[in-house]
């Protein structure tokens, strides 16, 4: 997360410059990673405030540009003649090949990063149980509906190969056809969309490093006693800022870098979310009431997990994500050597404990079964 919201804060700093000219790009992101550190310090209530009106903004934004698009392609819109299948039609198929999609199915699969920090906001939610697989859902098909709309628009608005990485693809497609005013608001809400995704990041970073020092993976004095962990979104901020710093003094392609060993970060972690999932479930079943969230158990548990492990694989298909592949491995490795070295009783315990048991459902529902009725024969006490 922290690779990936200082790679955030370089393409914000991007946006900002074209307001701000005189300030430098180290200047501009050095300011948004301190804005969003201060802010997330204020507590969950404002945040949650700011966060949910900058994603409205977000989301009325790509609608706006679905409702323009379909207006330039029909012909609709006043005064401009139908662009119909448009610039797609001297498209060919396939122009990066194979390698094209491997290397873009890394960029796509992390601009959902983060989407995991909804399993974070269970502690805090006031019924779980309900909200949690709600948003959940609400989440994931609204942004894939909204993703495959707006890529299906853009594909005749514009040239693929006129598209770089300085410049957002809405933009291009909107100023291309005459509309520059859209572009530029565009543009502005593509930075709160940033801000929000950084905002996010840093509540969920913050509570990930209070998490770990509470189970003793990271150094005490990180734990706060308050709700808000302090500490944590302070380390966070600061760690942002050193690798905005490096982003800056490393040569050329580093925000690739940043990019895929923070997109290779996301993969790993997913993987173990899913393996952590399968085994859990494998030993536990599903609770009393029978309310499994995931469909097709064990087979869409693998084929998420096989889809991530080759997605992992083609990153040295494009060229500057071996880099980040590499860097990825080794830090799983030296974290992987950190914790045998620290904790060998749990490694011997995950060795012995390894084989999946039989699921023990009906003896937990007879311990819930049992507690229940020792707390209603204390209440009659």
């Amino acid at each position: 997360l922290v690779l990936s919201m200082s790679s955030e804060a370089i393409a914000v700093s991007i946006f900002l410059k074209n307001w701000v000219p005189d300030l430098s790009l180290p200047l501009l992101g050095s300011l948004v990673i301190i804005a969003i550190t201060l802010v997330n310090l204020v507590g969950i209530d404002r945040l949650s405030k700011l966060e949910s009106g900058l994603a409205a903004i977000k989301v009325i934004a790509i609608v706006g540009f679905i409702v323009l698009a379909i207006f330039l392609i029909s012909g609709l819109f006043p005064g401009k003649s139908p662009v119909g299948r448009g610039e797609i039609i001297g498209e060919p198929l396939l122009p990066g090949g194979i390698g094209g999609i491997a290397g873009s199915m890394l960029i796509v699969i992390f601009t959902y990063a983060g989407f995991e920090i909804v399993g974070l906001a269970a502690s805090e939610a006031g019924n779980p149980g309900v909200t949690i697989p709600r948003a959940i859902v609400y989440t994931v098909t609204g942004l894939v509906g909204l993703y495959i709309i707006s890529i299906t628009l853009l594909l005749p608005l514009v040239p693929t190969q006129t598209l770089n990485q300085n410049a957002s693809p809405m933009v291009m497609a909107l100023s291309r056809n005459g509309l520059n005013w859209a572009g530029n608001i565009i543009n502005i809400v593509l930075v709160s969309a940033i801000l929000s995704t950084m905002l996010a990041a840093t509540f969920g970073i913050g509570r990930m490093i209070y998490s770990l020092a509470q189970e003793g993976h990271a150094p005490g004095w990180l734990k706060d006693e308050g709700e808000v962990p302090y500490r944590g979104i302070i380390v966070s901020g600061l760690a942002m800022l050193a690798a905005l710093a490096l982003g800056f003094i490393l040569p050329r392609q580093v925000y690739l870098f940043l990019v895929s060993s923070g997109g290779f970060s996301f993969l790993f972690i997913y993987s173990v979310i899913i393996l952590t999932h399968y085994k859990y479930r494998k030993i536990n079943g599903c609770p009393p009431d029978n309310r499994c969230q995931l469909p097709w158990y064990p087979y869409s548990s693998w084929f998420a997990f096989i889809l991530l492990i080759a997605i992992i694989a083609s990153m040295p298909l494009i060229p500057g994500q071996g880099a980040g592949l590499a860097a990825g491995l080794i830090m799983v490795f030296l974290f992987s050597i950190i914790y045998v070295i620290k904790e060998p009783h749990a490694v011997s315990n995950l060795t012995k404990n390894f084989n999946f048991v039989k699921p023990q459902t009906d003896l937990e529902i007879s311990e819930e079964l049992i507690e229940k009725n020792d707390t209603e024969e204390n209440k009659d006490d």
